[in-house]
């Protein structure tokens, strides 16, 4: 259940929900449209996160290897987060970010910035558009996969399984289920929050994102040399 729980996590890190959460929260009345998106999102995932479960379980191409896997799958995910944690505590990631932010600039050096098309829509401020962008947009990423392929090698019950993909898909959707809340809980202040929570990010988000990959990678290695041990 900790692969399950650790690859839900990190789907939460989606590029393109951030942005579509982004622009919501700039338009106006952005309760309507993230709930729009939102359900959307969990009609799509879910029911492509349910078929994959059961026909992985179907098929019973997991079970066989669990036990030879799991630690394997330990000491690579664990070393991977590790790598990440010295890579961007060490600043070695600044060239990289210094040369795509030159090739950025260079490439719309003189020219408009060009809006993606799903991003236009977007803008409309249309909660039956967001429902649509919802849908076509939240595909099954690679953490999303890896967190349904952990789930398939447990075996639940066919209830228990409904239920952890749903709280798959609750995990993976934080970033817009917690503004929504707020929207709804405290419309007044959650704006203000939503820019303190952004300033935040920008000052200290880097550092937690070390300490996270370092503690998560660690507790992986060890669960990895425990299991290969006994």
């Amino acid at each position: 259940m900790g692969h399950v729980l650790l690859f839900s996590l990190t789907a939460m890190a989606n590029p393109t929900l951030v942005a579509a959460v982004t622009v919501m929260l700039l338009l106006p009345d952005p309760k309507r449209l993230m709930i729009g998106y939102l359900c959307g999102a969990l009609l799509t995932s879910i029911t492509l996160g349910l078929v994959i479960v059961f026909e992985a379980q179907h098929l019973g191409i997991t079970q066989s290897a669990k036990h030879a896997l799991n630690p394997i799958e330990d000491f690579v995910i664990g070393g991977l987060l590790l790598t990440v944690a010295i890579v961007l505590h060490g600043g070695r990631d600044q060239p990289v970010r210094e040369r795509r932010a030159e090739r950025k600039r260079a490439k719309h050096e003189g020219k408009p910035e060009k809006v993606p098309r799903w991003e236009q829509w977007l803008r409309r401020g249309n909660p039956r558009i967001t429902f649509a962008l919802g849908v076509v947009l939240t595909l099954p990423g690679a953490s999303y996969l890896a967190a349904l392929s952990s789930l398939a090698k447990l075996n639940y019950s066919n209830a228990v399984t409904v239920i952890v993909v749903i709280l798959i898909n609750v995990i993976m959707l934080a970033l817009l289920e917690v503004p929504l809340a707020g929207y709804l809980i405290a419309p007044e202040e959650t704006p203000r929050r939503v820019e303190r929570a952004k300033a935040a990010v920008r000052e200290h988000g880097r550092r937690g994102v070390v300490v996270a990959t370092t503690v998560i990678g660690a507790l992986l290695i060890i669960r990895g040399l425990i299991t290969s041990l006994t």
